[in-house]
């Protein structure tokens, strides 16, 4: 077993340590845990490790987590199931056919008939679009095109996050472009979520996973 893996184990062992749940308990969660949020961060600490992810990034996996789904540490719907946006919602062409645009760049579409469903944002951290639900799906094993929903369930969802920010599905950015084992950026680290949103913030939840890691 190399360092790397040695490392991994290491962190793989928060699954089991009282010391990571007796601090975040207290520095993020207002002195109280549920299961449902102990079996998240379980989860996520696990496909991260899968992943190959540093100590670091997956104190960043966890802090976005922690964010997005606003401390529940459960997978969720988008607001809205993303009415106001083009992934969202159907739109109509001049014969009459409902069709919904697969990805960002709006070069191509499906229509209702092909698939029924709408790409909304789903999970620890929102993914949305048709090509990526599908890019995903290859990824994590798990037909997220003819089930999305598929991407709100915990397993898979941990899944997603983890390989999304390691490769960077979701902006283009990815976790080594700001934290590797010589250098650990978290404010920039937001980039590769959502630009610079509250970047400051999330990067003091990452300080505070990063210590209870280390009490491993």
């Amino acid at each position: 077993m190399n360092e790397t893996q040695l490392a991994q184990q290491s962190i793989a062992q928060t699954l089991a340590n009282s010391a990571f749940f007796a601090h975040i308990r207290e520095k993020l969660f207002s002195g109280s845990l549920n299961q449902s949020q102990v079996d998240g961060l379980n989860l996520l600490v696990l496909s991260s490790v899968e992943q190959g992810l540093n100590l670091q990034q997956i104190a960043y996996v966890l802090a976005t987590a922690y964010h997005e789904t606003a401390r529940t540490i459960k997978p969720l719907e988008e607001y809205g199931k993303g009415k106001n946006y083009d992934y969202g919602k159907w739109q109509i062409n001049s014969n009459g056919v409902k069709y919904c645009f697969k990805d960002g760049s709006r070069s191509s579409v499906y229509t209702q008939d092909e698939c029924p469903h709408l790409f909304y944002g789903r999970g620890f951290v929102q993914l949305t679009w048709r090509n990526n639900y599908a890019k995903a799906g290859a990824k994590v094993g798990a037909d997220l095109v003819t089930q999305p929903d598929l991407a709100t369930q915990p397993e898979t969802a941990a899944k997603i996050i983890a390989c999304g920010m390691a490769e960077g599905w979701f902006t283009g950015k990815r976790l080594a472009d700001y934290i590797t084992d010589s250098r650990c950026d978290y404010v920039a680290a937001r980039r590769i979520v959502n630009g610079t949103d509250k970047a400051d913030l999330i990067a003091g939840y990452a300080r505070i996973f990063e210590t209870a890691l280390n009490a491993v």
